[in-house]
């Protein structure tokens, strides 16, 4: 064979080994050495929630609204699972003798209530449980929820009109107290207070609490009661106060941390 006849074979011959061997060695790159024992890769730890930031407490603020007036309150919010909460609240507000009637003073536009004897004061704290509802079939901005909480409760009465009586025993005048010399005057009765209510928050963002609340609460005195009202003519007590409770308004605005 000539010279040129050789280099031409050699030519062929590296053109066909050239991809046998880039072939051979991708498979062997492939194929587990002999014996070697394949070995399953352990699931991932699960992070903490401290990791990613899971916000299971909550602190708010409470603005109420009921048949005796308004009020406001502090709330503290804990979550044990996604569906069951634990809270405390404490608030106070006003409260009033169903029979009572205020009036208007047209020339001044002071209010006064005839034959009102005292002021009351109410400072529950509840300690509770709340459930939220129907979490898997309703959007997240949307968290209806029921709870119940149960504690202590104070109710403050304090003077509302000053009798003013003569030598005789008889009546010389009525003396309206005002509100902050009455707080220094006032009395403090303790008893147990229930609620029950419904409500929901508001917004995707749960960083932040926005939601409204109805409750039904129970706040009862067990003895004879407070002096409420007394008789204009003379002087007696015409009336005393024993519940406390009613339906309840609550607006909650808050933060998660």
């Amino acid at each position: 064979m000539t010279t040129e006849g050789r280099v031409t074979v050699g030519k062929h011959v590296r053109n066909v080994a050239a991809p046998l061997l880039l072939a051979a060695a991708t498979l062997f790159a492939a194929v587990p050495a002999a014996g070697q024992v394949s070995r399953t890769v352990p699931a991932p730890a699960p992070v903490p929630d401290s990791a990613v930031n899971v916000k299971r407490n909550a602190l708010g603020l409470l603005l109420s609204i009921s048949g005796d007036g308004f009020g406001v309150g502090g709330m503290y919010r804990r979550e044990f699972t996604e569906d069951l909460y634990g809270f405390a609240t404490l608030s106070v507000s006003g409260a009033k003798d169903d029979r009572e009637v205020e009036f208007i003073d047209p020339y001044t536009g002071s209010s006064y209530t005839p034959g009102k004897l005292t002021r009351f004061l109410v400072v529950p704290m509840y300690f509770g449980i709340e459930r939220r509802l129907f979490r898997e079939e309703i959007l997240d901005n949307f968290r209806p929820y029921l709870n119940v909480g149960v504690g202590p409760a104070m109710i403050y009465a304090s003077p509302y009109t000053d009798i003013i009586y003569n030598e005789d025993g008889s009546i010389a005048d009525y003396r309206p107290v005002d509100f902050f010399e009455s707080l220094g005057r006032g009395q403090a009765y303790w008893t147990v207070t229930a609620a029950i209510g419904a409500g929901a928050f508001f917004g995707s963002d749960r960083s932040s609490l926005m939601g409204l609340h109805v409750s039904y609460t129970f706040t009862y005195l067990f003895d004879e009661g407070i002096p409420s009202l007394y008789d204009p003519t003379t002087g007696a007590v015409a009336g005393t106060k024993k519940s406390f409770g009613g339906l309840v308004i609550t607006l909650t605005i808050g933060t998660s941390y």
